[in-house]
């Protein structure tokens, strides 16, 4: 079984930083794409970031030019690294591994996904 263990999540201030990581129980070398996902209250799972085995990226234009995700294969951690984080960054952030992120307009979830971390921002 793949398992991933998200952790970093909890209270800052708009305009504040949080660096999440999402540890992953097999060598992430082997999976194609990795990504990051967030869920508000009362709305749907959507796309945060992803990265592919090659390094290309893609994010959500809420998020272009404020997070950044990357990897350490050595590790077998993904991070998504958030600044000058705002009100609506609120949600629940899930690493998902085995996904595809061929560019910003084709990204889909693998089938394993972590618990979840709690990311509030106040204003």
């Amino acid at each position: 079984q793949v398992q991933l263990v998200e952790s970093g999540g909890g209270l800052v201030q708009a305009g504040e930083s949080l660096s999440l990581s999402c540890a992953v129980s097999v060598n992430i070398f082997s999976i194609n794409g990795m990504g990051w996902y967030r869920q508000a209250p009362g709305k749907q799972r959507d796309l945060v970031a992803g990265i592919n085995r090659d390094g290309n990226t893609a994010y959500a234009d809420s998020v272009k030019g404020r997070f950044t995700i990357s990897r350490d294969n050595a590790k077998n951690t993904v991070y998504l690294q958030m600044n000058n984080l705002a009100p609506e960054d609120t949600a629940v952030y899930y690493c998902n591994a085995d996904g595809v992120y061929y560019s910003s307009r084709y990204a889909r979830p693998g089938l394993y996904w972590g618990q979840g971390t709690q990311v509030t921002v106040s204003s």
